[in-house]
């Protein structure tokens, strides 16, 4: 049995340590990180050769290997995120709350700390070992990470790299490690720590999600599979809405705030749903339609009709579902029973429509008049992103550094004894 305990009373060891350097500190070692994997991008991009071989072998998907890649672009993306979380002002010792108990003779504050360890868990996306990073050692947090087994050796590369950033500053190097063995019972025993890990964000897969809610007992943030709709209402620019579809569903396939599904109002189908397939011909989208909407289009070359279990999909390829309902409560109700409560949007002109879609349906981030596409740390301010939660607790959306500080309540007095 891989050896968890251990990793476990390291990182632990090294939060408190963390807890005790500076900002200014901890921001030169980001800078020297960043540094870093610039100057190793050759060795990262072999060993992430590697992982891309044996996943073209197992037959793994165009989308997945997306995910999987490491390039100059990448790796340079990596840097500048790590650069940008050093520029970010950290949440960490501010005052929320104060109040003064005269009668009692004691003052109270409630201030931000750090978590301690947090534990990450993600499929593919190597990319994430660098940015989960970043946000952790910037909120003083030290972070265990577990990939998956395609993007393993990427995984290791780049914590080799980021702990030779730490080790040259002097910091403790397990303010970050990562999990060599990615067997499902290390997986499964791994959401068991919670003896050291002190809180679990898993990032992925419906069924990894599901694997760390129902085994996990380590208290957990729950992140976005993205089931994303856009909603063409009746009064909705048709131009506008070929657009936003076009660029929600092929800028990139394999993104979690990618549109999903089409739902649209059946007084624009005619009309709108001509000029949207027309857009997505270009990309060669198929598109899964119930029939009102098959008749519309029954010429468009990827066509095929949509079982129920279509409109709960995330494909995270190209294909997309239309839904054609006769009202705005119509679309809403049935976003909110096949979403994931990850982004949604509406495209209409008229304003109390667009204030209804955004107040009733229930997601992480709702638009009126843009692609779910935006759905982003960077783009929202935020810096690399630990994830994208859809559930309502503590965070929701992209979660940025605020999302990684808890609090605690600090309470001085004199001899106090209560009365």
């Amino acid at each position: 049995m891989y050896d968890l305990v251990s990793l476990g009373k390291k990182a632990k060891q090294a939060a408190a340590r963390l807890n005790m350097l500076s900002e200014e500190v901890r921001n030169s070692a980001l800078i020297r990180a960043a540094s870093l994997l610039r100057l190793n991008a050759e060795y990262l991009m072999a060993e992430n050769t590697a992982d891309i071989l044996s996943a073209k072998e197992k037959g793994m998907s165009d989308a997945f290997i997306d995910r999987l890649t490491l390039n100059e672009k990448v790796i340079e993306g990596m840097a500048v995120g790590l650069e940008q979380v050093a520029t970010l002002k950290c949440p960490l010792d501010e005052i929320v709350y104060s109040h003064e108990n005269k009668e009692q003779g004691i003052s109270i504050i409630k201030k931000t700390v750090p978590f301690g360890v947090v534990g990450i868990i993600y499929e593919s996306r190597p990319n994430v070992t660098a940015d989960a990073f970043a946000l952790c050692f910037k909120t003083a947090n030290a972070v265990i990470l577990k990939g998956g087994s395609d993007s393993l050796r990427s995984n290791i590369a780049i914590v080799k790299v980021l702990k030779e950033a730490l080790n040259g500053c002097g910091i403790d190097t397990n303010a970050v490690s990562v999990i060599e063995d990615t067997s499902r019972e290390t997986t499964t025993a791994f959401m068991k720590m919670n003896k050291y890990v002190d809180l679990l964000i898993p990032r992925g897969s419906a069924s990894l999600i599901k694997a760390a809610v129902e085994n996990s007992t380590i208290p957990i943030i729950e992140t976005g599979t993205g089931n994303c709709h856009v909603y063409v209402d009746k009064s909705a620019d048709i131009d506008m809405a070929a657009k936003i579809i076009f660029n929600a569903k092929t800028q990139r396939y394999s993104v979690c705030n990618a549109c999903e599904s089409i739902v649209i109002h059946s007084e624009i189908l005619d009309s709108a749903l001509p000029k949207i397939a027309e857009a997505l011909k270009e990309k060669q989208v198929e598109i899964r339609t119930d029939e009102r909407a098959k008749e519309v289009i029954k010429d468009y070359p990827f066509l095929s009709s949509a079982t129920e279990e279509d409109f709960y999909t995330e494909y995270g390829a190209a294909i997309i579902s239309v839904k054609t309902v006769d009202s705005l409560e119509q679309a809403i109700e049935h976003i909110n029973e096949h979403g994931t409560r990850h982004s949604e949007s509406i495209i209409t002109e008229n304003l109390e429509n667009a204030q209804k879609f955004l107040n009733e349906v229930d997601a992480s981030s709702v638009y009126h008049n843009a692609s779910t596409r935006f759905t982003d740390g960077f783009v929202f301010g935020l810096g690399a992103e630990i994830g994208i939660s859809t559930q309502k607790m503590h965070a929701r959306g992209p979660m940025g550094l605020s999302a990684l500080v808890t609090t605690k309540y600090i309470i001085k007095g004199n001899g106090a004894v209560r009365k």
